[in-house]
């Protein structure tokens, strides 16, 4: 069985316990599904915005709070990934300081009493694979650099498709960018970082056994059910 990959990525205020979550995207094969909240501002438009900027179809729904965007990815992942044949892929989900990406979204929904909507969904962190079966070294005047970032390996190891696409020269602009409104910047940066996702998950199928992936289930101990 051949299950189908959804590259994700989240942006956030800043990496602490009482920072928010900004934007949750999903590369599924039609196109990509973002949320974003905009702190309760005002924002219109801005899905015609970010789809003249990116040219694979892009869908955005906009959250006045971090609360109503989590809502939003929860009912999108129930309705979308749970108990589908899909496999959900992040790089670095898990793994920077321990843990980010999923980490980052338990701590946030706790803290508002919300569900854990990954429930059923297998999951794989693609850094680790990626470090273990592919060289991305890199030489040059000062010698030796292993690439490990999103963008450093996606660069190495895919050539770049994504890299205009991206507004920013390194994702702690994302900060700024949503404090300052400029939500639109936000939104497609994360569009650039699952896209590549996405690009690494699809050459890590072509390259690399099932047994390389180290799938593991997301379900809780205790759900609802």
């Amino acid at each position: 069985m051949v299950l189908e990959s959804v590259a994700f990525d989240i942006e956030t205020t800043g990496f602490g316990v009482d920072d928010a979550v900004t934007v949750v995207g999903f590369a599924v094969p039609m196109g990509v599904r973002v949320f974003v909240q905009t702190g309760g501002r005002s924002v219109t438009g801005l899905e015609t915005r970010v789809r003249e900027r990116v040219d694979e179809h892009v869908v955005v729904s906009v959250h006045e709070s971090e609360r109503e965007l989590l809502e939003g990815v929860g009912e999108f992942v129930g309705r979308r990934l749970c108990d589908r044949e899909v496999l959900l892929l992040a790089y670095n989900g898990e793994r920077w300081k321990s843990g980010f990406d999923l980490p980052f979204l338990r701590t946030r929904l706790a803290q508002h009493g919300l569900a854990w909507p990954f429930s059923d969904v297998p999951y794989a962190d693609l850094m680790p694979l990626i470090s273990r079966r592919f060289n991305t070294t890199r030489s040059d005047a000062s010698g030796d650099e292993s690439q490990s970032d999103l963008v450093g390996v996606y660069e190495t190891l895919c050539g770049g498709e994504y890299s205009g696409l991206d507004p920013f020269e390194a994702s702690k602009e994302a900060v700024s960018a949503f404090e300052a409104g400029r939500f639109g910047d936000v939104v497609v940066h994360n569009v650039a970082d699952v896209l590549r996702t996405q690009a690494l998950g699809r050459l890590a199928e072509s390259y690399c056994s099932k047994s390389d992936f180290n799938v593991k289930s997301l379900t809780p101990t205790i759900t609802d059910s």
